[in-house]
């Protein structure tokens, strides 16, 4: 077994970092609020105070951060990632980034004669918990087959999208668009079915059973009959910054987006309203309580 870093523990990251240690693999931990890190040390993780040191040479690191500035930072700061990694250290990139980052990355390490690997990931944190997440993932072909079980024993499955590293960001992108525009249009239908005297409840068994029997429908699709949008999974400002990436995709590559648009302009509102940290699933509520 390697010995892993994992930086950033999160609702997703502690959860998937949890499962490499199940799965015996040594892991040196790092995160911002040291406070998260306890309960993987008392797993047997080993935690640092910089994340630089959570590499060792040759190694893989995990990062699983909230944003592009702060990936950027761990690796390009100072005393960044890259120096402790060096020749044939990989960087398993999870966090959902835009993809234009993914490839400058990949060159930076590419220089230094290390390896990048964009993996990001689909599933809320009860998945990530349960190792039940999909992975879909793109890089160099000898570093996905040297991480490949590192990724099984967080994940259900993986999705090979080529040796271009921005080319998993683009899916995570699109698929978070899909979701949205789910849960928007499921927002719109449950409220037509309420206001017209049909339970939302009712009109979601039919749904999520028949037309549209699948996890988005069926799970989030349930938060939005019961208007019941705890636990938390992702936040509303989290993925406000995807839908942010996506759109700034579609712009550079001439493709119109306008229901992203839509979930992108919800989310904002949500924000506005206080409720940036509350799931991202409450933008159906702007539909529900009648704003357009």
């Amino acid at each position: 077994m390697e010995t892993i870093g994992f930086i950033g523990l999160g609702r997703m990251g502690a959860a998937m970092a949890a499962n490499l240690l199940k799965a015996g693999y040594r892991l040196w931990v790092y995160n911002r609020t040291p406070q998260k890190m306890e309960p993987l040390v008392a797993q047997g993780a080993i935690a640092v105070s910089h994340p630089f040191e959570v590499a060792e040479p040759g190694g893989i690191v995990i990062t699983m951060l909230t944003n592009d500035a702060a990936l950027d930072e761990v690796v390009l700061g100072a005393q960044g990632l890259q120096d402790r990694l060096g020749k044939d250290g990989i960087h398993l990139s999870m966090s959902t980034i835009s993809p234009q980052t993914s490839r400058r990355l990949a060159e930076h390490h590419r220089r230094h004669g290390g390896y990048y690997v964009a993996a990001p990931v689909f599933g809320r944190p009860d998945a990530a918990a349960a190792a039940r997440l999909w992975i879909v993932l793109s890089g160099p072909a000898a570093a996905k087959r040297r991480v490949q079980p590192v990724l099984q024993a967080m994940g259900q499955g993986l999705f090979d999208f080529g040796e271009d590293p921005g080319a998993a960001n683009i899916v995570k992108l699109a698929g978070n668009m899909l979701i949205g525009a789910a849960i928007e249009a499921m927002g719109e239908a449950y409220t037509l079915a309420e206001k017209n005297g049909v339970s939302r409840e009712a009109i979601h068994e039919m749904i999520s059973s028949t037309l549209f029997a699948c996890p988005v429908y069926q799970n989030y699709g349930r938060m939005i009959a019961q208007q019941t949008y705890e636990p938390v999974g992702a936040t509303a400002s989290l993925i406000r910054k995807d839908m942010e990436l996506a759109l700034q995709t579609a712009w550079a590559s001439l493709v119109p987006m306008p229901v992203a648009d839509l979930v992108h302009n919800r989310l904002t509102a949500r924000m506005a309203r206080g409720r940036g940290e509350a799931d991202w699933a409450e933008l159906a509520l702007e539909v529900s309580e009648g704003r357009s």
